[in-house]
Formats: C-alpha cells, sequence, structure tokens
C-alpha cells in the first residue's frame, strides 16, 4: 500500500512547531554537552525514529542514557543502560517545565549535565527556565509531522546511497529545526561569513569548511511560512540561481540563497517520493556540474549527460 504523506498547515500548527524546536533544542543541548566533537556538528544531532525523535546512546560515565520524543504515546521517555526509565507528558508543558522535568529527571538518575540554557540560532531567544510563554502541543500536528520526517527520511537515505563520496547521516538539526543531508565535493571552501543569529561564527565556519551540497526539509517559520523542501550549495557557483531543475513547480529563493519545492506540492503529487527524489537529484546535479565537482569519482552510477 502506497505510504500516505499527511498534509501540513503552518498556520495550524505553528505554535506547537515553536514548543517543539524549543524542546528539541534542550534535548539537543545535553547530547551536545555528553559527547564529543565530531566534524560539522554532527555529534549534536537527533534522528527520526519510527515513534518519535531520539538523542540515540549518550554516554554518562558509568552508564549510557538516550530521551526520545514519542509522538505517538506523546511523552518524552530517558531510558538508561541500567534499566532505569522517568518519562512526562508533552501536554500542556512549557519550555520552562520541559526544562526543569528533563535536567530533574537526569538528576534522579545520577546523570550531572550543564547546558547553556538560551536557545540557538534564534533571534531574541528567552532562556528556557524563563520561558512559559510557549506551552502548546497539538498531538495531531506533532504526529503529522513525524509522519513526514519518516517519508522525508526514507526518500533521503535512498538519495544518500546513490554517493560514495563522503556525506553526512540524515539527521535532525535542533537550532534550524530540519531534517537534513548533506553531500561533500572533497574540497575545502572559502571561509564562510558565519552570521548565523545566536551561534557562534566559529561553528558555521567549520561546518562549512568544505564544499558541500546540501538538502533537507523544514516545517516552516514566520520568516517563510510553510512547510517545504530545499536544497542549496556552498560556495554557490556561477548560474546556480538560473539552473533547470524538477519538478516544474520548484523555484529559487533569493533570500534563502537555495532551491525550494513547497511541501504541498510534493504531498499532493501521485508519486510524492518520486517527485521528491528528483528534486533532490536535479539540484545536486546542477551544483556539481557548475561547480565542476568529481562526479564519475564521487557517485555510485554516475553517468554522463548527453
Amino acid at each position: 500500500m502506497k505510504a500516505v504523506w499527511p498534509a501540513l498547515s503552518f498556520e495550524k500548527a505553528q505554535a506547537t512547531y515553536e514548543t517543539l524546536h524549543l524542546w528539541t533544542q534542550i534535548v539537543g543541548k545535553i547530547r551536545l554537552a555528553k559527547t564529543p566533537w565530531i566534524n560539522h556538528s554532527w555529534h549534536v544531532t537527533l534522528y527520526v525514529t519510527p515513534t518519535g525523535l531520539t538523542t540515540s546512546d549518550v554516554p554518562a560515565g558509568n552508564k549510557h542514557f538516550q530521551i526520545d520524543f514519542d509522538f505517538h504515546k506523546h511523552h518524552l521517555l530517558i531510558k538508561t543502560s541500567t534499566a532505569e526509565e522517568r518519562s512526562f507528558d508533552l501536554q500542556e508543558l512549557s519550555v520552562a517545565g520541559c526544562y526543569e522535568k528533563v535536567l530533574g529527571a537526569l538528576r534522579q538518575l545520577d546523570i550531572e549535565v550543564d547546558i547553556h540554557p538560551v536557545p540557538n540560532e534564534l533571534v531574541d531567544p528567552v532562556p528556557f527556565h524563563e520561558d512559559h510563554a510557549h506551552a502548546t502541543y497539538d498531538p495531531e500536528q506533532a504526529a503529522a509531522l513525524h509522519q513526514v520526517l519518516l517519508r522525508a527520511q526514507e526518500v533521503f537515505t535512498r538519495f544518500r546511497s546513490e554517493f560514495r563520496g563522503k556525506c553526512s547521516p540524515v539527521h535532525f538539526f535542533w537550532g534550524s529545526f530540519d531534517l537534513a543531508v548533506t553531500r561533500f565535493s572533497g574540497r575545502e571552501a572559502p571561509k564562510h561569513p558565519g552570521g548565523v543569529p545566536n551561534l557562534p561564527d566559529w561553528v558555521a565556519q567549520e561546518a562549512y569548511s568544505q564544499e558541500v551540497s546540501s538538502c533537507g526539509f523544514w516545517p516552516g517559520s514566520e520568516a517563510f511560512p510553510q512547510a517545504a523542501f530545499y536544497s542549496y550549495v556552498y560556495p554557490e557557483p556561477d548560474g546556480y540561481k538560473q539552473a533547470t531543475v524538477q519538478p516544474e513547480q520548484a523555484y529559487y529563493h533569493p533570500q534563502l540563497g537555495e532551491f525550494i519545492l513547497p511541501y504541498e506540492v510534493v504531498q499532493r503529487a501521485e508519486d510524492p517520493s518520486a517527485m521528491l527524489l528528483s528534486f533532490l537529484r536535479s539540484t545536486y546535479e546542477a551544483a556539481a556540474d557548475l561547480a565542476h565537482w568529481n562526479r564519475p569519482t564521487l557517485e555510485m552510477n554516475y553517468t554522463p549527460q548527453s
């Protein structure tokens, strides 16, 4: 049976997305604090599971732990390698409440962790422990977003499998609240200018220290109030903005500096996965050709274009 891609409404889900974004930042910062640095900040990400999002295994002295968001049962679960568990409901929970409950549960489990309590990549952020305003969790909206993340991850993973050069996992960045996968040319890139709100410039500069072609999905924001798939290249070669990509509904967004494919277009397509894969492939090929990547070496089954 063909997988159903659910409809998303940023207007209806905005408050839930904003709360989830901040909750994932709390949990992501815990993983950041407890794991060694991995290139391009790959150690900080969350991962999509059949039921939600997870930190995956995190070491903590003599034990290991994992924090999961469950968007089926609508709770947060902490479990350890010593068979201990703590959980709490996500409904009617503020950001400040989530911060207190997560850190309190970890202390009960004898896991000490200290995080910087201010959100990243947001303008004028409110410290987690002071944020009682963001407290909206609509189970239906959260479940729909999770289903989209699962569908997107499946297509992104297939796309990733076609590349044998250096490539990131398919992972969820809590700073930007998006699911992403990134391919690398193998060459160094010019120094990134930085300038991401509430993110040290050196983090962005290390992340973009090599040439990349990156794609992903995000559910929308106030600045771009719709769910969409995106694809960009750094550094951007001449002619990329004018490149012809698939499907025809995709377009280059000059302010964002990337190609955009609205989620609604994919969701309504006869074959959403095939449409999305054509977007990923065509935007990458435009980037790789214009930037003169060594495609025969980097791709699993490279076929020269006629």
